[in-house]
């Protein structure tokens, strides 16, 4: 090999060094935070502070001739939210170009597992909510994987799993939420701003440009962030799609003077604020629904509801599993000789957590007690999905600690 090529390739062999234990690690962490705020917010929301709670999340703030008068809940679902999907891109953009993505049939596996783990759950929550009030936009919800819980519960319960298995997980789910963005924007686009949308296009070229040109002075990215962020909210796009977008125009490659290049600097720096801030604050906004035997009971009677536990739990698993099992035995896609059949299974199950974006497109999808009740079905869902998954990867720990690791396909 010449140096110019080992040259090359140097960065890419740093690039996954770079963060991929301590974002894992940050994720397991974000989970136990994220899972807390879940907690204080169904105990208040349940609780003779209900009143107090609502109060603050329904509290209107912001700069009303931009029209950014919003509610808490809704910056966090706006504008935090922006944030992690800016992380997101940034994950998305540095596997297709240096990670396990860039290799083709590496990539086409999670790829596809992320697509037929959107399909199937969206196909079951239809046809179980059609014709009930809301379903026509609901089928959505199910679609989505939750990175910080996912890993989470992988790294507590599988931490004898290869690291192929996190970043397949990792992969799909980076994917799952990306076209949980794009439904996002097809869907939910109310009245569309062309004037707006042109001006967040221009200010991302703007962000291209100076990316391509090594400009690195947080005093220009920062105030251009936040303008590009106003005008996809004003076009009518959910603001989110800011996030992704300049998180994909990020540089990945580094410079041969760069300890890192941008997008990894960002992604190490942001990550922490991302797992451990920005989605419990969500989460605290979000999950605050009723789960008394009432809210129970009512879920039960609710089509749209049953759908969502259904698409999470069971579509998930079918969904992952079928289209990746499927791609390998097509020759379409690689497994990782590491990782089993059965864990691959795990890692299906491991699917149906979807809980940030699912109770974003729940709040997006519908309103009042139906949003209330699909949120409620989100976190019955999720909590179901995590405990199947959690008990196969348990139990196979036990397995092969025993000195049983044969595949069983």
């Amino acid at each position: 090999m010449s140096k110019a090529a080992r040259n090359q390739s140097q960065p890419a062999k740093s690039a996954r060094t770079f963060d991929f234990g301590s974002y894992l690690r940050t994720e397991t962490v974000g989970g136990v935070v994220l899972l807390a705020a879940t907690a204080l917010a169904l105990l208040l929301a349940n609780s003779p502070a209900a009143g107090i709670y609502h109060a603050v999340r329904d509290f209107e703030i912001g700069p009303q001739f931009l029209h950014l008068g919003l509610s808490v809940g809704d910056w966090a679902k706006d504008g935090l939210l922006a944030i992690f999907f800016f992380v997101a891109g940034l994950e998305l953009k540095r596997e297709l170009v240096v990670g396990e993505l860039s290799n083709v049939k590496n990539a086409l596996l999670p790829v596809i597992a992320a697509i037929g783990g959107m399909i199937v759950p969206a196909a079951l929550a239809f046809a179980i909510g059609h014709g009930a009030p809301g379903a026509h936009a609901a089928w959505a919800i199910p679609v989505a994987t939750d990175i910080a819980f996912a890993l989470g519960v992988l790294s507590l319960t599988g931490s004898w799993m290869p690291t192929a298995a996190r970043v397949f997980l990792l992969s799909l789910a980076v994917v799952d939420d990306l076209g949980a963005i794009v439904v996002i924007a097809v869907l939910f686009t109310d009245g569309l701003s062309v004037l707006a949308l042109l001006a967040a296009v221009v200010l991302c070229v703007v962000y291209w440009y100076l990316q391509r040109k090594r400009v690195t002075t947080p005093w220009l990215y920062v105030p251009l962030a936040v303008a590009t962020w106003i005008a996809v909210h004003t076009s009518g796009i959910h603001a989110t799609i800011a996030g992704v977008a300049l998180g994909l125009l990020t540089r990945v490659r580094r410079d041969p003077h760069e300890p890192a290049s941008p997008a990894m600097r960002l992604e190490h720096r942001l990550q922490p604020w991302s797992a451990g801030l920005i989605v419990p604050v969500f989460a605290f906004f979000a999950a605050g629904v009723p789960v008394d035997g009432e809210a129970l009971a009512a879920i039960r009677e609710d089509r749209v509801a049953i759908a969502v536990i259904v698409g999470l739990v069971v579509g998930k698993l079918i969904g992952i599993f079928g289209s990746s099992f499927l791609a390998v035995k097509l020759g379409i896609g690689a497994k990782p000789e590491s990782v089993q059949w059965r864990d691959m299974a795990a890692l299906a199950m491991l699917g149906g957590v979807g809980f940030t974006v699912s109770l974003l497109i729940a709040d997006l999808s519908l309103t009042g007690a139906a949003a209330e009740r699909a949120k409620a079905a989100v976190l019955i869902a999720s909590a179901i999905a995590s405990l199947l998954a959690a008990a196969v990867l348990l139990r196979r720990g036990r397995k092969i600690k025993n000195g049983d690791g044969a595949d069983d396909a």
